[in-house]
């Protein structure tokens, strides 16, 4: 039986994000992957395995090639959002078994700039094949599905709209500490309250931002970490898990994907959600950090909107900092941005966060992370569990 091999993180990097009109997602994807490997300070010739979605018909290959890359090891699982969780842990488990030696995950998209220039419209369709063929003539739009999960808690366990606006102005907070940030610019309750609805209950403020971006990590084994210039991140445990493909199939609205694959994470991990110190949370929408905190275990189901009261996710002053860097709902969000989450999780474990940067109530920095996508409609969720070198 071959030892299995610790893992680690030694490469996180964006490209350039929020508005950006002058490069293709293929450039952007480059961008991102030149970054995180000069992050790393390891050459492009030791990445053995490559991670794409969303981009070209087979995109492994395409955009492998675009980077000059020739994997012996390769992932294309598209789960939406947790997309890149779920391949940080086919990576992880890769590498331990001695499949590959270093993975680079990377995505990029203009999906903002795309919008601006008319190469697309502003409405994702899904398509109207399969289990989509019984909601589409209703028009159950894909925040239309988010909005009824959330009035759904509201009636189960009494959630107020204003508590799911907390999610949004907490958000806005963290992202003023963030130069990077497209929106900066704080906002209350009353704010996000009155903005234009989309879809009840979400006002405006309570969905993602629509931005342009790029993203990317690199694992490697325990072995190649000496070879590195950054201190290692180690993958502690994953857990990934679907749902549901129709609404209609979803057995309770009030508990997302993320109550398994947050159980299971933990689990391997060996660490409780007491012991986290910073939580990177898909957030397309405010719901989603709500209930997602609730299914990870940091508080019981149903006591979400308490939670989230008085400060709670703040990076200044938060008992439990969440989406340091602002979140899809202020700081970036170009379409499945599972992978965001995991280079601010790295970036707060390093200590290379600044201003926003977290410090425990010792002063010292986050030992414990976790990432935790979704994708679809709640459809799919993957969490990683990382821990400080």
């Amino acid at each position: 039986m071959v030892a299995r091999r610790k893992v680690a993180v030694v490469g996180a990097a964006l490209s350039d994000c929020g508005r950006v009109d002058d490069a293709t997602p293929y450039a952007l994807h480059a961008q991102a992957a030149r970054r995180a490997l000069a992050d790393a300070g390891l050459d492009r010739t030791l990445v053995d395995g490559f991670a794409s979605a969303g981009l070209g018909t087979l995109a492994p290959v395409e955009v492998a090639a675009y980077l000059g890359l020739r994997p012996t090891w390769v992932d294309s699982t598209s789960v939406g959002g947790s997309t890149w969780e779920v391949m940080a842990a086919h990576a992880a488990d890769a590498i331990a078994t001695g499949h590959a030696r270093a993975v680079l995950l990377v995505y990029g998209s203009t999906a903002r700039a795309d919008v601006r220039a008319g190469r697309r419209t502003g409405t994702l369709s899904f398509g109207t094949r399969g289990p989509l063929q019984f909601e589409v003539p209703y028009g159950h739009t894909l925040i239309a599905k988010y909005a009824m999960a959330a009035r759904r808690h509201m009636i189960e366990y009494g959630t107020r709209i204003e508590q799911l606006a907390e999610v949004a102005v907490q958000a806005r907070a963290n992202a003023a500490l963030n130069p990077e940030a497209m929106y900066r610019t704080p906002v209350t309750v009353d704010e996000v309250l009155a903005g234009p609805m989309i879809a009840d209950p979400f006002t405006k403020l309570h969905c993602c931002v629509r931005s342009d971006g790029g993203a990317a990590v690199l694992l490697v084994a325990e072995e190649y970490v000496r070879d590195c210039r950054t201190s290692p991140v180690w993958v502690l445990g994953s857990g990934e898990c679907v749902s549901h493909a129709a609404m209609s199939e979803w057995p309770d609205f009030t508990v997302s994907p993320a109550a398994v694959s947050g159980r299971l994470a933990f689990e391997r991990a060996g660490v409780r959600p007491s012991e986290i110190d910073v939580a990177e949370i898909y957030d397309a929408f405010t719901y989603m950090t709500l209930v997602t905190l609730e299914d990870l275990g940091f508080c019981a189901k149903g006591e979400g909107g308490a939670f989230v009261e008085k400060g709670r996710l703040r990076v200044e002053g938060g008992e439990l900092p969440v989406n340091t860097d602002g979140g899809g709902l202020s700081a970036q969000h170009p379409g499945m941005r599972g992978l965001f989450l995991l280079v601010e999780a790295v970036r707060q474990l390093r200590g290379e966060c600044g201003q926003r940067q977290v410090r425990r109530g010792d002063g010292t920095l986050p030992r414990l992370a976790v990432a935790s996508g979704t994708g679809g409609w709640f459809c799919s969720s993957g969490t990683v569990v990382l821990g400080a070198g």
